[in-house]
């Protein structure tokens, strides 16, 4: 009878328990501390944590102490601290020769003749110098105990053919390959391909029709990429990346990513629709695809790209000032999710308004 009573009372105690609601993970792309005080960034993050944010990717430069700094607040606003750090693009400093840089197929350097806009300072992925910059860089960070990653980013070529949405901003028609935004042409990988080829791709008279010339940059890449992840995993920190949509359909013929053959930990495609003049279905296609690459080994998060300024967003002239509005956010979250996304991320928390927010907290909390 005892043993009958005691049960009934566990039974009582765990039903009569509040239950934990299924929420999905959601992630954040976050810049700054800037001049932010610590008081200031503990508000922020509790309040993040608070609306259903379970970690962060933040993008402060390249001093340890700083991401040791923004770590601990981070750490005890309860969420998950992923450094953001650029991969392949680089401001010149004392550290990084010029003959580094990538070279497009007219000759001209992003070091002092970046392709499309002044930050577009691309370093060339098949220098060994390079990987050694990139790998102290990430070490150093690595081994901050508040940091739980590396978060890569700009782990790629040049746009050689922008998103559709952007031609009108840069006053481009981009339907082929040109020249001008192809890269890299540097003696090192001219070098390096003829000999593994016996293709001197600078007498071909049209490069973009060499398929062995894509898929040498392509492997320069993953390469980087596959030799970057051993040095993260030997610090036992895991290792993920933001990508362009795909892999196939977009990321490989656009930026030269071919991430279904990375050995990082997670993916964050960049599914911004309104750059590439589509709606919220196209980005549970995007995951769809990205989930198939990858045959559902590594966690996929969808990235979406949330309009600052709502209320403008029909007379703003600039793509990137667009996004997803509050009435499409839920549907983003849903489409995304129902493709085989294991969460979302946002660019950027700072960009939600409160409305975007309280559609948020609706849709992460559904099943």
């Amino acid at each position: 009878m005892n043993k009958f009573i005691a049960l009934v009372g566990i039974f009582l105690m765990i039903s009569c328990a509040p239950r934990r609601e299924p929420k999905i993970r959601c992630y954040v792309w976050l810049g700054g501390p800037g001049k932010a005080t610590d008081k200031e960034l503990k508000a922020k993050f509790t309040d993040l944590k608070k609306k259903g944010i379970d970690g962060l990717m933040v993008s402060a430069g390249h001093d340890p102490e700083t991401y040791r700094r923004v770590g601990r607040i981070v750490k005890d606003a309860g969420m998950e601290f992923h450094a953001w750090i650029p991969t392949l693009i680089q401001k010149p400093n004392p550290k990084l020769k010029r003959e580094w840089y990538a070279v497009n197929g007219l000759g001209e350097s992003a070091y002092d003749k970046p392709a499309y806009v002044a930050h577009y300072q691309f370093l060339c992925p098949d220098r060994e110098e390079v990987y050694l910059f990139l790998e102290e860089l990430y070490g150093h960070i690595a081994d901050i105990p508040e940091v739980d990653g590396i978060h890569l980013d700009f782990i790629r070529f040049p746009d050689v053919i922008l998103a559709p949405g952007l031609w009108k901003k840069y006053g481009l028609v981009m339907d082929k390959e040109v020249p001008q935004f192809d890269y890299c042409y540097c003696d090192k990988c001219v070098s390096d391909f003829n000999a593994q080829t016996g293709i001197d791709i600078k007498a071909v008279e049209d490069p973009s029709q060499v398929e062995a010339w894509k898929q040498f940059r392509y492997d320069l890449i993953t390469n980087l990429v596959n030799r970057l992840t051993k040095g993260i995993h030997a610090k036992n920190k895991k290792i993920s990346a933001a990508v362009f949509p795909g892999p196939n359909s977009i990321a490989r013929k656009i930026v030269r990513q071919e991430w279904d053959k990375w050995d990082i930990d997670a993916f964050f495609p960049m599914n911004y629709n309104d750059f590439y003049l589509e709606g919220t279905k196209w980005i549970g296609e995007m995951c769809q695809e990205g989930v198939t690459a990858l045959d559902k080994k590594k966690p996929v998060y969808s990235g979406l790209f949330i309009c600052p300024a709502p209320e403008k967003k029909a007379g703003e002239s600039d793509p990137e000032n667009h996004g997803l509005v509050p009435e499409e956010l839920e549907a983003a979250i849903r489409e995304s999710m129902k493709n085989g996304a294991a969460g979302i991320c946002l660019f950027t928390p700072d960009r939600m308004t409160e409305a975007d927010w309280v559609v948020f907290k609706k849709a992460i909390h559904k099943t």
